[in-house]
Order: C-alpha cells, then structure tokens, then sequence
C-alpha cells in the first residue's frame, strides 16, 4: 500500500501501508475524514482514537503526516520524531524461499557478492534437509557472514509441523554452524514455548513481527522469552510505539531487529526510526531481496525498487539514510497506473496432509484464511 496525503499548500505526504483492503476502508471511511482539515504541524495532538486494528492503521497514515510535517520544517523525518544518532542502518539480505539445499547457498553466496553482510532464507524441507542447507550455506559464505533461519513455516505444515521435541533436536544441530538467530520456530503465540527455547540458550532466538498489541511484545522481553525483538512499524503500530519498544529493548539489553517486507519505501521508513537510536538497541533492518533485473533474490517485485524515483543508497551492507526533507525521497507516482489494485486474496498455500489451502489476503500481521479443505 501506498498511503498519500495532500494539503492544500501544494505539500504531499507519503508513507507504506499494511497491504490489505480493510485497511484501505478504514483509511477511506474514518481516518480520511479525520484529517481532513487538520494542520499536519501538529500531528502530535490529532489523538485519534480507534480499536486496535484501526488504530494500527491510523500510525500508518500518521508516517505520512509526519513526512509532511517534516517537509514544512525543512528537516529530515528523523529530526521530527527524536533525532537521528547515526546516518546508516545495517541490513541483511533476506530471500530465500521453496528451494532445494544447494539452491539456498548459491543464492546466500549471491546476497553476500551484492555487499550484505547476513542473508535470512525460510526452511521447509524436514529437519534433515533444513540442517544440511544451513551447512551448505555456511559452507558457501564462510564464518563470518550472518545467517537468519526465519522458520516459520515449521508451524504451518499441517500434520507435518515441528514438535517442539523437533524443533529443539534441529536447533542443536544447527547450532554448530552459528546462525545469527532462529526466526519463529515455534506459533508466535506459544511465549510459554519461546521462554523454554530460549532458556536452552541453543541458539539465539527472534521473534515479535506477529504480535498484536503492545503487552505481547512487552511480555515477550520482560519475561526472557526472546533475544531480537522484531517488530514491522508500518503495520504493528507505528512510531510511537516503536520507540517504546526500543525503550524496552534497551532497558533488557537485548537488540531489535525491523521486520520490513514491502517496497523500498517501507525499508526507508523504518530506517528513519532506527537510527534514531544506537545500534546496540536496533541493530538490524530487514532488507527483501526481490529477482528483478537479473539480480538474485526470490519472486520479482519491480514495484518495490521503482516506487522511488532513484534507488537507496547501499553501502558496504549498510543504508545510507537520506538527509533531506521529509523522507528525503520522491516517489514515482506512475507505479500507480503501471500497477493497478487487484482485490485478494494474492496468495494461496496448499498444504499437503491434510489436504487444505489458505489465503493471504494481506500483509504478514493477517492471519491466513482457509479457503478450501478435502
């Protein structure tokens, strides 16, 4: 989604949204009519109120707010919401889906020739297949080069899901090839599963990117059931409470990691929070390595880079985050005819035993819906 808003002095605002169609209702029917005739300037004191999945959506739309706000001021996004503490945000690669092993660590080896320093892949092969692709893409991209094991569809594999027995044996397996964290092995909502796993201290564990409120991130860290904390802010709750995530993070020492799986205007919009804050609190953000022009990287997606009328600044693994107004971006609005809306559901998964399929009609924070089942 691509959230724009527009005053009457000529000044647009933009920001990514959770790409799903009750949230373009709710921006339509509530949140339109609430802005309307507000000053973006003092976006602070809109206090709009809301259930908790519109409210979502409203600190969506505030980011564009915000990028207006800071357009009027003539600073960057970042001064307006606290004050940037560094320039650049260190990111990982992340691709890797539905391959067999050797086709995982030529394209780690791949995301590492491109300057990343870490790649996150998703493994659904078995434990045994899944403990030899980390092996062959360790094998192909050295000791140093971070790996992030984001197993979260251990859990969505119907009668052929991981144990927590499972999930444990194949987490001492991996462990010896020294993987950055295992991403949601176990359902996000299992926090009595996260404390055990993690008290294993097997390996490094993260999660956060499907918690529904704040009190579940907030459990999460105050009861040593994580070591990243993850957390998308264009559709878990926005700045605000992104900042009082980091506050917790950096209160339990443990570190965060920014979930951001869309364009590369959702990647700039999360960076701008980031560095707001050292990189021993936020220390990663999520950069999705899409198959366009040749490049390595799952499915195409050119919305993504042609979204911005010139590309991010990449250096060495680390975004160069933009000093000018606002975002410091501009976008093309021609993606805008170039790629129409279609209604979802846009993906399905089939699931093999027992034979049932799911949609997604959105964004990672919508759970799957099941469509057909024999």
């Amino acid at each position: 989604m691509l959230i724009r808003v527009t005053t009457d002095n000529g000044l647009v605002g933009y920001a990514p949204g959770p790409a799903h169609e009750r949230a373009a209702r709710e921006i339509r029917d509530t949140i339109r009519p609430f802005l309307v005739g507000k000053d973006p300037r003092q976006w602070a004191a809109f206090a709009f109120k809301g259930e908790l999945e519109i409210f979502k959506t409203y600190c969506a739309v505030e980011i564009a707010v915000m990028d207006l706000a800071a357009k009027a001021a003539g600073c960057p996004l970042s001064e307006l919401i606290g004050g940037r503490k560094r320039d650049r945000i260190k990111l990982y690669g992340s691709a890797g889906m539905y391959m067999p092993p050797a086709r995982f660590a030529e394209e780690a080896a791949a995301i590492a020739a491109l300057g990343f320093t870490a790649y996150k892949m998703r493994p659904a092969l078995g434990p045994e297949q899944d403990v030899e692709t980390v092996a062959r893409m360790r094998a192909a991209t050295g000791p140093k080069f971070g790996l992030m094991i984001d197993a979260h569809s251990w859990w969505r594999m119907g009668d052929k899901s991981f144990s927590y027995d499972t999930v444990v044996e194949t987490a001492r397996a991996i462990a010896q090839y020294n993987p950055t964290w295992l991403e949601e092995p176990l359902p996000p909502d299992d926090h009595d599963g996260y404390r055990k796993l993690r008290a294993a201290r097997i390996v490094p564990i993260a999660t956060g990117e499907h918690e529904h409120d704040e009190a579940g991130f907030a459990d999460l860290m105050e009861t040593n059931a994580t070591d990243y904390v993850q957390m998308d802010v264009c559709c878990q709750g926005g700045f605000a409470m992104g900042r009082r995530v980091f506050e917790r993070v950096a209160k339990k020492k443990l570190r965060f990691a920014f979930h951001s799986w869309g364009t590369d205007l959702e990647v700039l919009a999360a960076a701008h929070l980031g560095v707001c804050w050292p990189a021993e609190v936020v220390e990663w953000l999520e950069y999705p390595c899409y198959a366009n022009h040749g490049k390595p990287g799952m499915y195409p997606f050119p919305l993504a880079e042609e979204i911005l009328r010139e590309p991010l600044q990449i250096e060495n693994g680390d975004l160069l985050v933009p000093k000018g107004p606002g975002l410091g971006v501009e976008i093309d609005e021609r993606v805008l005819e170039k790629y129409p809306f279609i209604p979802g559901p846009w993906s399905f998964f089939k699931i093999d035993s027992p034979p049932e399929t799911v949609a997604v009609t959105g964004d990672h924070s919508v759970k799957w819906v099941e469509t057909e089942k024999k």
